[in-house]
């Protein structure tokens, strides 16, 4: 398994890389198919943030299936052991979801809102690249290749517009809120098998759950 250790606002010590060379049999052990991991270590200037300073986020690709986690503590050590359980708890629903598909049973549906009232958040920013062109319009325009984001600073303002190109394979509900889980984030964006419609499923309160789709005033009253 190849794995890939970089670093954000920080140097990478060798003691650190020694450390998630000899903890990564945890990840094979449950996952033997995967191919790559990513650890990103991020260290957070802000002396307020003392205890979470130090960021670790994994991302294991294992065949086409990507499982993400991430944590934060006052030193690296313990933010990479915090988010090495969140990401060996996902390969466990990884590895025993596969078992059941095999046993030929299925997992009851989740409860799902079709109501849209949260705000979703970014769903990552691998691939990232900065844009020489200091403009909005420069930041949306531009091409993208298949996971590659662009982001650019509006002017002298704060407002930052972040863009990314998504392959989304069409997939059920079910299987969204799946890969929501696996990657650690509050929504997911793809696109619904059933209804062909661009969605997006997100997380409300406790184990609910949300569901919006998009569509074109002209596509939805072709179908009246």
């Amino acid at each position: 398994m190849e794995i890939v250790i970089t670093g954000r606002h920080t140097q990478i010590k060798q003691r650190f890389r020694d450390v998630v060379d000899s903890k990564m049999n945890r990840v094979t052990a449950i996952a033997p198919d995967a191919q790559r991991i990513q650890v990103v270590l991020t260290h957070e200037g802000n002396p307020r943030q003392a205890d979470s300073a130090k960021r670790v986020e994994l991302t294991v690709q294992a065949g086409k299936t990507v499982i993400r986690a991430e944590a934060s503590s006052a030193d690296e050590f313990s933010a990479l052991d915090m988010a090495l359980d969140k990401l060996t708890q996902r390969l466990r629903r990884v590895r025993d979801r596969r078992k059941d598909h095999r046993r030929g049973l299925e997992h009851p549906p989740l409860p799902v809102d079709l109501s849209v009232d949260d705000q979703a958040g970014d769903q990552g920013d691998q691939g990232q690249e900065s844009n020489p062109d200091n403009s909005a319009q420069s930041a949306v325009a531009s091409d993208l290749a298949p996971g590659q984001s662009v982001e650019v600073q509006v002017g002298d303002t704060p407002i930052v517009i972040r863009r990314k190109l998504h392959i989304a394979e069409p997939m059920s509900i079910d299987e969204a809120l799946y890969e929501m889980e696996l990657i650690g984030h509050d929504f997911f964006l793809f696109v619904n098998k059933e209804t062909k419609r661009p969605s997006v499923v997100y997380r409300r309160h406790g184990w609910s759950y949300g569901v919006f789709e998009i569509d074109t005033p002209e596509h939805v009253g072709g179908k009246q």
